[in-house]
């Protein structure tokens, strides 16, 4: 990058402070290199998708970009701080997780259960108020769930649970969505309205959106930035039209790919 492109960047980056921002970020596990010296700036209504095979490391990274897990080395600022500089509390404010295991040990409806998005809005021992309610309500019909409100939550089916944990999510209104296979059970139809639900949350309420997907051609449409774990430490980050290319897919995944218009395709 050559001195002009430098001030650039940092004029837009000034202008647009990152929401999630990654130096030098290195993560393994057990003796597993995902990324080696990652670096990214996430900055307001932007959205990375990640691609990868199976066991790549794609969840493992999500997990240590939400918190929940340290790196090995390098820094990890949310909306320009670390997480221990947030705490728990301010962090869960700012960074809304969704991670692929669904447990539910307890009997609830599907309203309560998308009212616990709004917890880290409420102060010690407060209840939800009729604002919460309002919030939550909202996020179930963004969701198709309007008519499911007073179900079981164990009766739903796999597809209409995923829909309930992104409906948690949006109530959560985090500044920055961190998802794991969030078209998990979902038939298409709903795998193109969560894509274009999560697509207007970055575009309308400037929130940044990084999410684990198995489709290029997802990434493609509904992402500027894309993420390539190779699984061997190697990691490849860019705008989407630099990054998502037949050759690079191909080595990524090890079988050849032909892009058709705006999707990849097996040869």
């Amino acid at each position: 990058m050559n001195a002009q492109s430098k001030q650039l960047a940092n004029a837009t980056t000034a202008i647009n402070p990152p929401l999630l921002q990654a130096r030098g970020l290195s993560v393994s596990i057990g003796l597993h290199k995902v990324c080696l010296g990652l670096n990214f700036d996430l900055p307001p209504g932007s959205c990375l998708g990640i691609l990868g095979r199976n066991g790549a490391g794609k969840s493992t990274l999500l997990t240590t970009l939400a918190g929940l897990r340290p790196a090995d080395a390098g820094t990890l600022r949310l909306a320009g701080k670390t997480y221990a500089e947030l705490g728990l509390r301010d962090a869960a404010r700012l960074r809304g997780w969704l991670g692929q295991d669904r447990h539910d040990p307890f009997a609830s409806t599907v309203l309560d259960s998308v009212l616990s998005g709004r917890h880290p809005h409420l102060e010690r021992w407060a209840w939800e108020s009729p604002a919460d309610t309002a919030i939550a309500q909202a996020a179930l019909a963004a969701t198709g769930l309007a008519g499911m409100a007073e179900r079981e939550i164990h009766t739903l089916s796999g597809g209409e649970r995923q829909r309930v944990a992104i409906a948690t999510l949006l109530a959560q209104e985090p500044q920055v969505y961190l998802l794991d296979e969030p078209l998990a059970h979902l038939d298409l139809n709903h795998q193109i309205a969560t894509l274009e639900l999560f697509s207007r949350r970055a575009r309308d309420t400037g929130a940044t959106v990084v999410m684990v997907l198995h489709d290029p051609g997802f990434v493609l449409r509904y992402c500027d930035q894309a993420l390539l774990l190779f699984g061997d430490s190697r990691h490849l980050i860019g705008p989407v039209e630099q990054v998502l290319d037949e050759t690079t897919l191909t080595n990524l995944y090890g079988h050849p790919l032909r892009r058709v218009e705006n999707a990849f395709i097996p040869q």
